[in-house]
């Protein structure tokens, strides 16, 4: 079960949230941060992410079969996480669209798992959410490309904060129907 995949590795959801938002403050508090120092930061914390859905799905691959969709959100991190790390020199422009391509392509995967993982458990909404500010903001951030560097900043910023908090809530969500998923587990062996 999908469940059971998130229930066992809860944690590994509230650490990447808790990352999301320690990277929303940090580049709120930081408004005059370099683009290049940006990227830097952003190739960290995506990687990082990226990691984090990776083993998730690979520890679970054998309880479900759509455990291949955690792991290519998780490979797409990972792929832009290291985009961004060897080349921290990108112009603006290029970021803000590495950033915007990821955050829909993540945003679509969640949707999709949420969908999935609604026969499972109740509370999807969580993820469901969170896969649709991701699509919203990489939406935005494409269609005006020429906004200011300072807004950009922030709606990275802002982004980034709700992004960690709807993982964040989906972590302990995932906490709580843990000891339900064993007791079934264990009722149906």
């Amino acid at each position: 079960m999908f469940a059971d995949i998130l229930s066992r590795y809860w944690w590994m959801a509230l650490l990447r949230g808790v990352l999301w938002i320690v990277f929303g403050v940090l580049v709120y508090r930081q408004p005059a941060i370099s683009i290049a120092a940006l990227t830097f930061l952003f190739g960290i914390f995506v990687l990082a992410d990226g990691v984090g859905n990776a083993i998730t799905a690979i520890g679970g691959r054998g309880q479900h079969d759509d455990w291949w969709i955690l792991l290519l959100t998780g490979l797409c991190g990972i792929g832009v996480g290291l985009l961004s790390l060897l080349n921290p020199m990108l112009t603006a422009l290029a970021l803000l669209f590495y950033i915007a391509i990821w955050a829909v392509v993540t945003g679509v995967l969640q949707v999709v798992a949420a969908i999935r993982l609604r026969k499972e458990i109740r509370g999807e909404f969580w993820l469901i959410l969170g896969g649709l500010a991701s699509i919203a903001f990489g939406v935005l951030a494409m269609l005006n490309p020429v906004a200011g560097k300072l807004t950009i900043l922030w709606l990275i910023s802002v982004f980034s904060i709700v992004y960690g908090v709807t993982v964040i809530a989906l972590a302990l969500k995932a906490r709580r129907f843990a000891g339900r998923v064993r007791d079934t587990l264990r009722a149906g062996a």
